[in-house]
């Protein structure tokens, strides 16, 4: 069985940078044609662009309508765009929390129900990937509200994928650190550190993050729905954990 995207639509959200950026260029290695969003437009052409801030239920119908009139279907949902920032939980103002819920979390649920109904309609249904994260099956301090966001969407993908099956396909991925310029600047003087904690070496690199959303996406993943398939590397060993030990 091949990935067999080829004429595919994909919608990419926040996919013109860092881990998004490495998924749009992994769905058009595919064959896929990619839909790319954000709130302003990249100073370079990544793939067909529109603007949208997805926590907008306007902006955000606007843009499916636009797609599907412009390619005639919508096949494939990465809900990528997402992110906070570090910062102590006891300072940080209830206004921010509610910020980074509504992004990671509110956001990409309000995109999966109106791509839903289209895909609900299509001979062929759709896939919907989430872009979650490792903070969302462990303990996530400085960054309470985004790991419990992206708890929730582990949960929401399991629900979502119930509760819209047959047709449409809902899975996530938990990753772990990527090496992208965001995470380079936002954590420049532990990239090392955190790399070396990681089992295989290194962090991921956009690409890899890539490959995976496209195989949850392909007909090789066809009997997967509901799942979260981590992408960390091994994850982070414990402080306490010596490699030279055999």
């Amino acid at each position: 069985m091949e990935l067999a995207l080829d004429g595919s639509v994909v919608l990419v959200t926040g996919g013109a940078r860092g881990v998004g950026l490495g998924i749009t260029q992994a769905f058009q290695a595919a064959g896929a044609t990619v839909v790319i969003c954000g709130r302003t437009e990249p100073a370079s052409h990544v793939a067909d662009f529109i603007a949208c801030d997805i926590r907008d239920t306007e902006q955000v119908d606007a843009m499916v309508t636009t797609i599907v009139s412009r390619y005639g279907r919508l096949d494939i949902l990465v809900n990528n765009a997402g992110g906070a920032p570090v910062v102590s939980t006891g300072s940080a103002s209830p206004r921010f929390h509610e910020a980074v819920i509504r992004l990671n979390l509110v956001a990409p649920l309000l995109v999966s129900q109106r791509v839903n109904a289209v895909m609900q309609e299509q001979a062929t249904g759709g896939s919907i990937v989430m872009i979650s994260s490792i903070n969302g099956s462990r303990p996530a301090p400085a960054s309470v509200a985004y790991g419990a966001a992206k708890a929730g969407i582990n949960n929401m993908a399991a629900s979502l994928a119930a509760e819209w099956a047959p047709k449409v396909r809902v899975n996530s991925l938990g990753v772990g650190m990527v090496r992208t310029d965001i995470t380079e600047e936002a954590f420049a003087p532990i990239m090392d550190e955190a790399a070396a904690a990681v089992p295989l070496g290194r962090l991921a690199e956009p690409s890899e993050i890539g490959a995976c959303a496209v195989f949850l996406a392909s007909p090789l993943a066809s009997y997967v729905t509901g799942a979260t398939l981590l992408v960390h590397g091994g994850g982070e060993l414990p402080v306490y954990f010596d490699r030279e030990t055999p």
